[in-house]
């Protein structure tokens, strides 16, 4: 029976060998797929995407661009919509605050 350490290297042996065959599945992809964009004369407008070349980044996060309902002691804005509510805005209630008191 193997031991921990022997499954645990032949399983990083194993994904080392799928992420080399991934890479190569996913060359001849790309190939594949530029060929036929060449074909077509396709463009990556046409696919709904940009036209700059590369690998693209993760966008941040925007900001939210609802109007502010609460304004804070300390001038803070807050939307008061779905998610996480601002520090300021827990540190209010934990006091016992009332938010509504912080109605604009």
């Amino acid at each position: 029976m193997a031991t921990y350490i022997e499954l645990k290297a032949q399983a990083e042996a194993m994904l080392a060998q799928a992420e080399s065959v991934r890479k190569q599945e996913l060359a001849a992809v790309i190939q594949d797929i530029k060929a036929k964009m060449k074909e077509y004369g396709l463009t990556m407008a046409d696919l709904g995407g940009s036209a700059s070349a590369g690998p693209r980044k993760a966008s941040a996060k925007s900001k939210s661009t609802a109007p502010a309902k609460y304004c804070g002691p300390n001038g803070e804005l807050w939307a008061g919509g779905l998610g996480r509510k601002p520090e300021w805005v827990r540190a209010l209630l934990a006091a016992g605050k009332n938010i509504d008191d912080y109605l604009i």
